[in-house]
């Protein structure tokens, strides 16, 4: 399925009916009084996280969405039926914008959580309702009033403990498949991951977390560059931040710097989240390069952990550190 993170649709909810204008007809009853009912209220558009969904990809295709109409009154005094609501299902994580003022309508996280992003216009009352002692066949009711109509914008991001960041090519997909049961591309070209993947990771007998890998990043991706800033708003709500640099690379300490300015030059909290560094490709490294990254490192509260995804090497000790964390920021 394609993996589509931002949509932009018109909604309509439904109007309300018209009040009804009737008099009572019955036998040897000439002058029979007002009967006539109100009409229905439209119906609502509510948008509800589904956890069964990851992609915005229905929105792309479907752009116009209309709500019911309320039915319109009736003789007797009967009401019109009011309109169905119409329900969206979004992923879990989606952003709501009202699409003309950028304004946060709502953020649905959890699954089932639901928000009305319409209202339907109220039934108009028929002319039974203004009956009065000076006035006993009044002649006019309401019309119904029309449902709101706007244009949002959706934004998903993803749920996920770990976030994991690098540059292109430094080994995240290859990771992501080692550990979970993601199924990314994976080849020796910069680039090749094009949409956020997120993987499963088992950890012990009945423990579990989530791993976002998103592209790679270059320098300048907050301002454009590169994939840039499409997909950084994918490790906004991760729990760990786990950068992956190469351990062939001519200065570690230099990528990671470069990473986190673009991380907190994006969004300063994302400088202040748990961070990890995994120094990959431990298995192509010369012996020089591994003792040298062996040394190094990151600052306080970082710990930097050597790794091959390929041959295994240090995997279990990143998903050992990875749990820690993510207890630690969980309490």
């Amino acid at each position: 399925m394609q993996f589509i993170d931002e949509a932009r649709i018109q909604i309509a909810a439904g109007n309300g009916g018209n009040g009804c204008i009737s008099f009572r007809r019955e036998k040897f009853v000439p002058k029979g009084g007002p009967d006539g009912g109100n009409g229905g209220r439209g119906g609502d558009i509510v948008v509800r996280a589904d956890r069964q969904l990851n992609t915005l990809l229905d929105f792309r295709y479907h752009r116009h969405y209309h709500a019911e109409r309320g039915e319109h009154g009736r003789g007797k005094n009967q009401e019109g039926r009011s309109g169905e609501d119409l329900v969206l299902r979004v992923p879990c994580g989606t952003v709501i914008r009202d699409a003309q003022t950028d304004e946060v309508v709502a953020d649905l996280t959890r699954d089932g959580e639901e928000v009305i992003v319409a209202k339907g216009g109220k039934g108009g009352r028929g002319n039974s309702e203004f009956a009065t002692a000076t006035n006993q066949a009044p002649r006019h009711a309401e019309p119904g009033t029309p449902g709101v109509e706007r244009e949002l914008r959706f934004e998903l991001k993803l749920l996920a403990d770990v976030g994991l960041v690098g540059f292109p090519n430094a080994g995240k997909s290859t990771l992501i498949s080692v550990i979970s049961a993601a199924k990314p591309k994976i080849a020796d070209y910069p680039f090749t991951t094009l949409t956020p993947n997120l993987g499963i990771v088992r950890y012990g007998e009945d423990q579990s977390f989530t791993v976002a890998d998103i592209p790679g990043l270059i320098e300048g991706a907050h301002e454009g560059r590169g994939l840039g800033i499409q997909f950084l708003r994918h490790i906004e709500r991760t729990r760990v931040l786990v950068f992956l640099i190469e351990s062939t690379s001519g200065d570690p300490k230099a990528d990671y710097r470069t990473l986190l300015t673009e991380l907190k030059s994006y969004k300063a909290v994302l400088g202040r989240k748990k961070k990890i560094v995994a120094l990959t490709k431990t298995d192509i490294a010369t012996d020089g390069q591994l003792r040298a990254v062996r040394r190094l490192t990151f600052g306080r509260g970082v710990p930097a952990v050597a790794i091959s995804a390929v041959a295994g090497d240090g995997v279990p000790d990143l998903l050992e550190r990875m749990w820690h964390a993510i207890r630690e920021s969980r309490s």
